[in-house]
């Protein structure tokens, strides 16, 4: 029997799932898994229940930053912070029922400063 394989979280019917649209993204996950778990999985949990819930951590992006294009569509970008006062930020876009992390970034990101 396999002992280090790590068990996936299973999602509810309701629930969103997660998937990596950049590799940029998914090494910017892993950074921030290493640096803050804690609120790293807090954001886990509004991006796969709520992730078009407009909160103070968690909001569609303005201006030209506001739309992504993936495969000749357009879609919504939003950003979600995993700590209110950190500079971590998450870009991502909703299709269907997946969250597609586009950007994970560990420190703010130059564009919208």
């Amino acid at each position: 029997m396999a002992r280090d394989k790590k068990v996936s979280r299973p999602t509810k019917r309701t629930e969103y799932t997660i998937e990596f649209a950049s590799v940029q993204a998914q090494r910017g996950w892993i950074d921030l898994c290493a640096t803050i778990r804690g609120p790293l999985a807090d954001a886990w949990d509004v991006l796969t229940r709520m992730p078009q819930a407009v909160t103070p951590t968690n909001y569609p992006l303005k201006g030209q930053l506001g739309t992504v294009s993936r495969n000749g569509r357009a879609h919504q970008r939003w950003q979600c912070k995993p700590t209110l006062k950190g500079d971590a930020r998450i870009w991502f876009y909703v299709e269907g029922q997946v969250v597609y992390l586009e950007q994970v970034h560990t420190h703010h990101p130059n564009a919208t400063k």
